[in-house]
């Protein structure tokens, strides 16, 4: 077991099958830049691969398929139902949900029990001006076909202040309607925010996300797993909704998450850029490849922030959601 002097040890890998995404989201990328698939990704078989191999040697046992956007890729019709075989404790996938309609069977028959997608509004103008393409009707639409067969929906919103914030109860009570948890995440100081006057302007505080749910719901903190992102809430008879309050409530100290690039790198930290190459790893027969990958995982678990985010460079959509 690889453990760090506060206790932390891996158990969660977001393994992003391409760095590609058909939405260019004001939050992610710059300028309406799309991101596009990054140089030498990795294949489906080399994917799966590297998930047998940290189950081995880190212990983890909860994976999320993240993106860029997972659905672009071809690789996923291969990678979910062989992951969905692993015999993990927890399989999830986090999605703009643009492509859901079309992948819809595929999903469901896979016997994913939990998808996560992102919207940060109900408004079809606002919409297309945040994620800069897609169609919010398609998107509720995938949701709705989702909820239908049985799938526990979390929603991502990202509040931001001129921006969204007006969506904050609308989008709570739509949640709230269907049996939906929906998690408010600040705005992270990555990529091109790091440091920036819009990060600073547009920043929407977990208090001030509080407040405004106080003016319509009464509400009490919940429990939440030891290692959860997420500050929990009950609406009592309503239902629940959660705020990932990295700047306001750190979560560093208890963090469990690994993150693995579409293109081969795995990285400990969102907060820092340092990463392993571990396409050298996939050359290698079993037992060196676990022995190799081990002194990967104790060099990236040193790499975990002991306090608080700090802010990256990194684009967070490039290395796993």
């Amino acid at each position: 077991m690889i453990v760090d002097q506060l206790g932390r040890q891996f158990s969660n890998l977001r393994i992003s099958l391409t760095a590609a995404c058909n939405y260019a989201c004001t939050y992610c990328v710059p300028d309406g830049k799309r991101l596009l698939a990054a140089d030498a990704e990795l294949n489906a078989e080399e994917m799966i691969r590297i998930v047998r191999l940290l189950i081995a040697a880190g212990g983890i046992s909860k994976v999320r398929i993240t993106g860029g956007e997972p659905l672009l890729s071809p690789k996923f019709d291969e990678i979910l139902p062989a992951v969905m075989q692993l015999g993990l404790k927890d399989v999830s996938v986090t999605t703009n949900g643009q492509l859901v309609p079309r992948k819809a069977d595929l999903i469901i028959n896979s016997g994913l029990r939990r998808i996560n997608v992102s919207l940060d509004t109900l408004d079809a103008d606002k919409f297309r001006s945040i994620a800069r393409s897609g169609d919010l009707a398609t998107v509720l639409k995938g949701i709705e076909l989702l909820r239908n067969a049985g799938l526990k929906i979390k929603i991502n919103m990202v509040p931001m202040r001129h921006k969204n914030e007006d969506q904050i109860l609308p989008l709570l009570d739509y949640c709230l309607q269907r049996g939906i948890e929906l998690r408010f995440i600040e705005l992270m100081n990555m990529g091109h925010l790091q440091h920036s006057a819009l990060h600073d302007t547009q920043f929407f505080s977990m208090q001030e996300i509080l407040d405004l749910i106080s003016s319509r719901h009464t509400f009490a903190r919940a429990d939440a797993p030891f290692d959860s992102t997420a500050a929990r809430f009950e609406i009592p008879g309503d239902g629940f909704f959660g705020i990932i309050a990295n700047e306001s409530e750190p979560f560093c100290r208890t963090c469990t998450r690994l993150r693995v690039s579409s293109n081969g790198f795995l990285y400990g930290c969102l907060s820092n850029s340092k990463s392993y190459d571990l396409r050298e790893v996939l050359r290698l027969p079993e037992a060196l490849a676990l022995a190799k990958l081990q002194q990967r995982l104790h060099s990236a678990l040193r790499d975990k922030q002991t306090v608080s985010f700090r802010g990256e460079v990194t684009v967070m959509k490039f290395i796993g959601g």
